[in-house]
């Protein structure tokens, strides 16, 4: 299947982690929403998002380095069918704080990574 996904992420302490280009980030304690997509013929929707569960793997996007952080984990995931990344995105960013530029180097969305103190509950 092909499809958008939406990680979310508890972090268990406050940590600094080095996220390629975007350099050093400070990331609060608490949960973090990410908005990501498998689209292409390369990759189906299943096996990107069993790739997001794996700590050890090559870090080739910037939700990598957060996930691969021993105190951080994927607490749940909701999936979409189609292209819905920049919508999700958007309409995250109307009440969450967005880390600039974090997955979204692809796009014109400010982010694709947003931050909440507390978990949202059942979506």
């Amino acid at each position: 299947m092909k499809g958008t996904y939406l990680l979310i992420i508890s972090l268990k302490k406050d940590k600094t982690i080095k996220v390629g280009s975007l350099d050093k980030l400070n990331f609060r304690k608490g949960y973090y929403f990410y908005v990501g997509s498998a689209l292409g013929k390369s990759m189906s929707l299943e096996n990107r998002i069993s790739r997001h569960f794996r700590k050890k793997k090559k870090k080739r996007w910037h939700i990598d380095y957060l996930l691969a952080d021993e105190d951080a984990e994927i607490t749940r995931v909701l999936t979409f069918k189609g292209k819905r990344e920049c919508i999700i995105a958007t309409k995250l960013s109307k009440n969450f704080v967005g880390i600039k530029k974090f997955g979204s180097s692809d796009c014109g969305c400010f982010s694709h990574l947003y931050f909440s103190e507390t978990d949202l509950g059942k979506l």
